[in-house]
């Protein structure tokens, strides 16, 4: 253990009034706040923010300052890593912890996307791909993993009971979610069947398959494990590793997602756990299908046999691994930069006991999965009450 979560903040996801400015300073005001602590105390800042032209702003570390005149010429770095983009400035607090040149690191996550068209959305989005090869993939990233879909079926046959499982179990998940985009309830059959309000999007994939456009910031205060001791709270990071893949998906077999299976194998030998240990994971349910190669990439099935798993409710809240209790990003909402310090801040609060209605019971270590592209760019995190 080198660093541990001493505070954090969540705004609610969705389709949001303020802008990035206000949003940073919301979540940073709030965190320092929940972790008993004040701009002084701040040694450094990251921001995550994935932009590509969601929005004009395209410089904003010291936004944070705005939120306190005291955090002036505080450092602050911007941090970019695609859809891993909140949990790779999570790590560079951990790496910077680590060295011993910070005990108090302020991490803020934040992406405003739905200030512009569903077009630009669409092309912003598809840069996280390899654009020489998958950028005119109709239907941008939703096409990429439309494509993915179609593949695994082909290899496994057809899995749109096990698709829509996942999309039904998120959804009751995250509407007893204060925080989620989405917060209803919307049931089996409607995710499973083809309708005006829930049309194929791309390939095999419907829009219950997808997650949402969505605005948002969340914020975590690290600390070192000394610091951190004398906390109201620590939640500890048992491990925390990162694993990049080829970018073109040409160069991979894209339906085994093996940079997401061996960062959970450095994850399970970092920290001495297995699987079992788990009490609870956030995964990367940017679509459905991306939960099911999850479920064999970390272990929880064997290849080919994910549809299992979501059938057989294992990881539902009452299941034998409850699998995004948030309600992932499937409902809770996929505002890019802020998605990875969600997850972190989220599983802080199950591990607190502080989760509220979709608190797992006796929780006590969470397990966080979050990716850039098409597993490209690949974190996880396990995390553990220390106090």
């Amino acid at each position: 253990m080198t660093a541990c979560i001493t505070g954090w903040a969540h705004l609610q996801f969705g389709k949001r009034e303020d802008d990035v400015e206000e949003m940073i300073v919301k979540v940073a005001v709030d965190a320092l706040e929940n972790a008993g602590l004040s701009p002084d105390d701040i040694d450094m800042i990251y921001v995550g923010q994935f932009n590509g032209g969601f929005d004009r702003q395209e410089f904003p570390s010291s936004l944070v300052l705005q939120a306190d005149p005291r955090f002036r010429f505080t450092p602050s770095t911007h941090v970019e890593n695609a859809c891993a983009t909140g949990t790779a400035a999570i790590h560079q607090a951990i790496n910077v912890i680590e060295a011993k040149k910070a005990k108090r690191v302020l991490v803020v996550g934040v992406e405003k996307m739905t200030a512009v068209s569903g077009r630009q959305v669409g092309e912003t989005l598809i840069k996280a791909a390899y654009l020489k090869e998958e950028g005119d993939i109709p239907a941008g990233f939703a096409g990429v993993f439309g494509k993915i879909a179609e593949l695994y079926f082909q290899k496994h046959g057809d899995q749109s009971d096990a698709l829509a499982r996942i999309a039904a179990k998120n959804h009751s998940n995250g509407a007893k979610n204060p925080f989620a985009h989405m917060q209803k309830d919307v049931g089996y059959d409607f995710c499973r069947t083809e309708s005006e309000k829930n049309p194929k999007v791309a390939g095999p994939l419907k829009r219950t398959d997808c997650s949402l456009v969505s605005d948002g910031a969340a914020a975590v205060v690290l600390t070192d494990v000394d610091t951190a001791l004398g906390s109201d709270k620590a939640i500890a990071f048992r491990a925390a590793q990162q694993v990049n893949d080829f970018l073109p998906m040409s160069k991979r077999d894209i339906t085994l997602f093996e940079g997401c299976e061996v960062a959970w194998k450095k994850a399970f030998d970092q920290s001495g756990l297995s699987l079992d240990d788990l009490s609870f994971v956030e995964t990367h349910d940017c679509f459905t299908i991306a939960e099911l190669l999850e479920y064999e990439a970390m272990g929880l099935a064997k290849r080919g046999e994910g549809a299992k798993i979501a059938e057989e409710g294992q990881t539902e809240m009452d299941g034998k691994l409850p699998v995004n209790p948030s309600g992932g990003l499937k409902s809770k909402g996929h505002p890019v930069g802020a998605t990875g310090v969600s997850m972190h801040a989220i599983a802080a609060m199950q591990l607190a006991g502080e989760a509220g209605d979709f608190q797992v019971k006796d929780a006590k270590l969470g397990g966080i999965f979050n990716m850039g592209g098409a597993a490209v760019a690949n974190y996880v995190s396990i995390l553990e009450r220390v106090k």
